[in-house]
């Protein structure tokens, strides 16, 4: 393996290039992710999280844990957000290792449940995340797939 995961908080001087990468990823506005990663690094509570897999100086994967991952079930709290590998990364395990990383973290922080909405069917059960149940999308019509993972 010859990239390694790195929480934001322990590197706050990646947060400007961490947000620029999550922002050209997904769309969401650059002001947004600045102001997790800032809350992220300031360290005054478990929630939000940041982490990005580094290889050679480049992002090759990141996921962050946030409250609320813009759906309708606000109660369903902490959320895994923005999880994303470089095309020519995926099928490494960079996800997978991203995902254990995170809810390791976040059960030492003492928080053991986590949850995310995704399209995807099968990927997330892999790494031992359930399916829960479908919620609202936040602003959208139809349906989104939660799952939940318990760090034991």
């Amino acid at each position: 393996m010859s990239w390694e995961i790195i929480r934001l908080a322990d590197r706050p001087e990646l947060k400007a290039e961490t947000a620029q990468w999550f922002h050209e990823k997904w769309g969401i506005p650059l002001a947004a992710y600045l102001d997790s990663m800032e809350a992220c690094v300031d360290g005054r509570a478990s929630v939000p999280q940041w982490y990005a897999a580094m290889e050679s100086g480049r992002i090759i994967g990141g996921l962050g844990v946030i409250e609320n991952d813009f759906h309708a079930r606000k109660d369903l709290a902490p959320n895994v957000c923005a999880a994303y590998t470089e095309e020519d990364r995926r099928r490494e395990g960079i996800a997978g290792a991203l995902l254990g990383f995170a809810c390791a973290d976040m059960k030492a922080r003492g928080v053991d449940t986590l949850y995310l909405v995704t399209d995807h069917t099968s990927f997330y059960e892999r790494y031992g995340w359930e399916f829960f149940c479908m919620t609202g999308e936040d602003g959208a019509p139809g349906l989104l797939r939660l799952y939940i993972h318990r760090e034991p």
